[in-house]
């Protein structure tokens, strides 16, 4: 009897920890934590004993962030909260950088299932679309485990959103806030439509030739006594641009104050029929935020002169030496974000089901006004030389959805051995919506460097306006069942189970171009105050009066724009936990996936004249095809000492793929660089060996540390490399030989109480570094073939220093971060490869807690003001305004 009550205690403690993610070698460890959060003094270290309680409970290598953290660091979304985990680094305010690998070595699920990305250029999910509001943990485990997907590099990140309360509860939040280099900007009356439903009409009709002929022919046009056949065509070519939106008058103004507020409610109710819980929680927020940055981007000389220097913004002479093109742009964003998440729950003995539908919406419209300038004496030239100047003025209006629906649920059998089961079923939809990208080219000139005039040059794409749709659909769903086990002197819990995702990718751009076919220019502005109101000189007597005419820009192979993607992964795993004498722990285990996935451009299209049918070829299915089938394998060991520290050891075998649209050849700009990106067929995916070894030390108030090792060996690396056009840089993609990473971090927690009251440290430091060899036969004249991996920072570090009151009235937190350079793509013809410099990140956070239920908080974002740059052979060829933001936020909860 005593046996078989042991037996069901200890069965009863590990199928309810692997629910939530935990395997408790005890009972008497979750006491422990318990009477740890009591013990401890101060917020941070209070609300972390439960994450650090599971980390340290984790078969694998993994580091959580709780709530409260989030709170503490003042980071309002998933992407910027998690740059303050110990190796991680944040690119674009979107994409982590796990060890020092770029976004592809890092994947991202939700409630542990695979979403879509809504982001246009990634299959990773950008984590800025998280807020922080709906996130209860989030966890990045860096050791491979079998039941994780094997599309694991650097980590997995699992963003853990807030479930159903278990009493009433109820909040709302409202804030404000602004940016030091944001009182200003630039907006513009943007059109309420997409593309017009003429010119939608017409590209079907004239099967997107919009010549002359291609109407005439189309129309079967005839001659009359007043027009002929030409001018007939001409007057509908003509009627087309004034479908199109041509009132974008941009106007100086001030910017609107950054806004936001947050509401969530929930409870729990006791039903009688079955004797189970019922509950719910419902929370929304909204957002809103302006920023205004000036902006410089070069490109350099392949053979820079001596004498160049570091500055863009130096004399006109020193930019003749140094850069082919340097072009300074002004821009202005608005970002609106909107999220709703409702979580409906019922809870009956040892079993839960819930519905979770969680909905996340992210919209910019960026205003982009720039001068290009050629100092080298290119097609445009600079002020001081000929006095002409590239003007552009873009408009992109992007929207950005993510619409979940999840079903969870947990078991516990106790009558059956204590066997645990858990599963979950899911289906998201990511769409982007582009219905405003507007791009207007005049050439300003200056007479002694005074502005004179503007002018349309007499060619084409004067005016282009591209419409863009995707829609990603993802289904993902499966299981797992739990098998506790225990002898004498062995605890062993057994874990199988099945996972399936199935996706699939519609992307779809059309662009039209407005030329000036009259083979001259055509002075449009004389008036230099009126500069910002050139791109609504296309007025109807305008266009009348000129030979303006629109032509459908449907680019080919290899620049295509449009594909279809699909992806099907099937994969089963067993895995297994065993604990000896209380003192050593092995866990592994096995994982099989079927990967199928194809990416095919719509431009590879086949006519067969004589079947009228339409097909793809062989040859370019198999370009856009991976098709693996493979055994991937994982170990870790660790030994448990009584006094509270362990060591690790693990080993995973893993892969990192191509992303969908790097499989076939359509161009797009990417957001991290703004450069014309090409997708590489044929591009073969990295098979990866992971090695992590680390002691951690956890002290009786909570306090922790931990040094760990990592390497990774790294078969066909996927590196970006760049080419140099005319005007700008291109980049495309290759597979290197081999790579390899390796570092070492460690991470801490303390409190400094005995020093001053109320204060604790906290933080993390990363030491790294990498080496990737390129064959350059496969990337033309690659200028280093030897080099660290793409996105590689040798060193990360996060500091924080926090301070909670005896009166729990205050808190605060001054929190510093920064990365080591890292390189944004390779170099060729010479030039050097192109590094993003290291960002100094110095936040404040302080907290004021006036009675038991509101707070107000005040941030500060950036406070050392700093820049970011990227340079190529020692020369600033991006640079970027970011500005001080500060905000306030007053909270409630009921």
């Amino acid at each position: 009897m005593n046996t078989q009550m042991k037996f069901k205690k200890i069965a009863l403690a590990v199928s309810s920890a692997m629910m939530v993610g935990i395997s408790l070698p005890s009972i008497a460890a979750e006491d422990e934590a318990i009477e740890e959060v009591v013990a401890v003094g101060t917020r941070l270290q209070g609300s972390a004993a439960a994450v650090i309680e599971e980390r340290k409970n984790q078969a694998f290598v993994a580091d959580i962030m709780g709530a409260e953290q989030l709170a503490r660091t003042g980071d309002s979304d998933a992407a910027s909260a998690l740059r303050r985990v110990t190796g991680l680094t944040l690119v674009d305010g979107k994409f982590v950088y796990v060890r020092g690998l770029g976004e592809r070595y890092s994947s991202a699920r939700l409630n542990g299932a695979s979403v879509p990305s809504p982001d246009l250029t990634r299959n990773v999910v950008p984590l800025d679309i998280f807020p922080s509001s709906i996130i209860q943990s989030l966890a990045v485990q860096k050791a491979y485990s079998p039941s994780m997907p094997a599309a694991f590099g650097g980590g997995n990140i699992d963003i853990r959103t807030k479930s159903v309360p278990s009493e009433f509860s109820a909040g709302i939040e409202v804030g404000v806030g602004m940016n030091s280099s944001s009182d200003e900007g630039y907006t513009y009356s943007r059109p309420n439509a997409g593309q017009p439903d003429a010119l939608h009409s017409a590209v079907l009709r004239y099967k997107g030739d919009f010549s002359l002929s291609g109407i005439v022919d189309r129309d079967g046009i005839k001659s009359t006594e007043t027009q002929n056949r030409a001018e007939q065509a001409g007057a509908i070519n003509k009627a087309l641009v004034l479908s199109l939106p041509r009132d974008l008058k941009v106007t100086k103004e001030s910017l609107d104050p950054n806004y936001d507020i947050k509401a969530n409610i929930g409870n729990s109710f006791d039903e009688e029929y079955f004797g189970g819980t019922v509950g719910f929680m419902l929370a929304g927020s909204y957002d809103s935020d302006w920023s205004f940055s000036e902006r410089k981007t070069a490109v350099t000389d392949d053979d820079p002169s001596e004498g160049c220097t570091t500055s863009l913004a130096t004399t006109e002479d020193a930019r003749n030496n140094c850069y082919i093109t340097v072009k300074d742009s002004k821009v202005t964003t608005e970002n609106e974000r909107l999220s709703g998440v409702f979580n409906l729950g019922y809870k009956l003995d040892q079993h839960s089901v819930s519905y979770s539908k969680i909905y996340l919406e992210d919209n910019e419209d960026e205003v982009n006004l720039s001068v290009l300038q050629s100092p080298n004496g290119s097609t445009v030239r600079t002020i001081a030389g000929t006095g002409q100047a590239q003007r552009s003025h873009r408009f992109n209006y992007e929207e950005r959805t993510l619409d979940v629906d999840q079903f969870i649920g947990q078991h516990t059998l106790l009558d059956y051995w204590g066997i645990g089961a858990d599963w979950q079923y899911t289906e998201s939809k990511a769409e982007t919506r582009i219905p405003t990208n507007i791009d207007y080219k005049f050439i300003d000139t200056f007479e002694n460097g005074i502005y004179e005039n503007s002018i349309v040059t007499g060619d084409d794409n004067r005016a282009v306006y591209s419409y863009t749709d995707m829609v990603d659909n993802v289904k993902s769903y499966g299981g797992n069942v739990t098998l506790p086990l225990s002898f004498d002197s062995v605890e062993v819990t057994l874990k199988a189970g099945y996972d399936f995702l199935d996706r699939a990718r519609v992307y779809n751009t059309s662009s039209f171009a407005i030329n000036n076919e009259t083979g001259i220019s055509i002075p449009v502005n004389s008036d230099e105050n009126n500069i910002l109101g050139m791109t609504s000189y296309l007025t109807d007597t305008f266009v009348n009066d000129n030979d303006f005419f629109l032509s459908f820009n449907e680019p080919t192979a290899p620049s295509a724009d449009d594909y279809i993607a699909a992806q099907k992964i099937d994969a089963g795993y067993f895995e297994f936990d065993a604990f000896f004498n209380n003192t050593w722990r092995v866990s592994g285990g096995l994982r099989y996936e079927d990967f199928k996935q194809v990416t095919i451009g719509t431009s590879s299209l086949i006519f067969d004249k004589i079947t009228q049918g339409i097909y793809y070829s062989e040859e370019t299915i198999k370009e856009g095809t991976v098709n693996l089938d493979d055994v991937f394998s994982s170990l870790a060991l660790t030994y448990l000492a009584e006094n509270n520290y362990q060591v690790r050891f693990s080993y995973g075998e893993t892969v990192v793929r191509p992303d969908l649209r790097e499989l076939v050849a359509v161009a797009y700009f990417d957001p991290l660089t703004d450069i014309k990106t090409f997708g590489t067929p044929g591009l073969k995916s990295s098979d990866l060996k992971n090695y992590d070894a680390r002691f951690e030390y956890y002290m009786d108030n909570g306090d922790n540390f931990s040094v760990g090792a990592f390497y990774k060996d790294i078969a066909n690396p996927i590196e970006t490399v760049l080419r140099v056009g005319d005007e700008d840089y291109s980049a495309s993609f290759v597979n290197g030989i081999e790579g390899e990473v390796y570092g070492i971090e460690t991470e801490w927690l303390f409190d400094l109480s005995s020093l001053v009251s109320g204060t604790f440290t906290s933080g993390n430091i990363t030491l790294s570094d990498s080496e990737v060899s390129i064959d350059p036969a496969f990337a033309g004249n690659l200028t280093n073939p030897t080099k660290r991996m793409t996105g590689h920072s040798k060193y990360v570090v996060n500091l924080q220093m926090g301070f909670d009151s005896a009166d729990g009235q205050h808190s605060g937190s001054v929190v510093y971060n920064v990365f080591g350079e890292r390189i944004l793509a390779s170099g060729i013809g010479g030039r050097d490869d192109a590094f993003e410099q290291p960002f100094h990140s110095l936040d404040l956070v302080y907290t004021w807690y006036p009675d038991f239920n509101s707070k107000v908080k005040f941030k500060v974002k950036n406070l050392l003001d700093e820049e970011q740059e990227v340079t190529q052979s020692d020369l600033i060829v991006r640079q970027k305004e970011v500005g001080t933001s500060l905000s306030v936020s007053y909270s409630y909860e009921f």
